[in-house]
């Protein structure tokens, strides 16, 4: 069950690196100014919402970015990470961790049961990072409304 869960999370991150640099998200429409944001639940293997995005959505990813504290440990083989989310940047950021330097356009935020959430950021190469961040997600959980209060 473990092995299934941990392939399960490692199939969410390369289905969500293929969704980063689709070309169907190269642009969004006239009328929205980003990219939508989604939400892919792993148990279920698919994104169960796109929604627009918009600056209440750029305030939390930002949020989230200026309070990264650190390179986050490898995921474990556990079944606690339910949702993955999607945040598009409305322009690229660069986000210094331990002496590196990183410029991201989307932001993935991982929310599991009783740990601590998590970012998933990738740089102009494509390579993954994970980090940890302190900003509080109540309010982005709240929005998105998944899963639900």
């Amino acid at each position: 069950m473990r092995q299934k869960r941990l392939a399960s999370l490692l199939l969410a991150l390369c289905f969500m690196l293929t969704f980063a640099s689709a070309s169907a998200f190269a642009s969004a429409p006239e009328d929205q100014p980003f990219k939508p944001v989604q939400v892919f639940d792993v148990k279920a293997g698919k994104v169960v919402l796109t929604t627009p995005n918009d600056k209440e959505y750029q305030e939390f990813a930002n949020k989230w970015i200026s309070s990264i504290t650190g390179l986050a440990p490898q995921l474990t083989n556990d079944d606690s990470c339910n949702y993955v989310y999607r945040v598009p940047l409305e322009k690229p950021v660069t986000i210094s961790v331990n002496g590196t330097k990183l410029l991201a356009d989307d932001v993935f935020l991982f929310y599991c049961d009783g740990k601590p959430p998590l970012l998933l950021v990738f740089d102009e190469q494509r390579r993954p990072y994970l980090l940890l961040f302190k900003e509080d997600i109540k309010p982005f959980i709240k929005k998105i409304g998944i899963p639900a209060e």
